[in-house]
């Protein structure tokens, strides 16, 4: 099987069998992970503050 032939029946296969959600949707979906994912990531920040600022304070206590 080629690899042209392998991209047409894949564009194929995606057209005619895969049942795609609608696009509203696929929009609000989309924000809601957005949203969760920056949420996410300021967790993550304040986590390593946290971390960053006891590991500093106890290294400090042997200088």
């Amino acid at each position: 099987m080629s690899i042209v032939n392998y991209i047409k029946d894949s564009f194929k296969e995606l057209n005619t069998n895969v049942t795609w959600m609608p696009w509203p949707e696929a929009q609000k979906t989309t924000v809601v992970v957005a949203v969760f994912t920056i949420i996410f990531a300021i967790a993550i920040f304040f986590v390593d503050k946290f971390f960053q600022f006891g590991l500093d304070k106890y290294f400090n206590l042997f200088n």
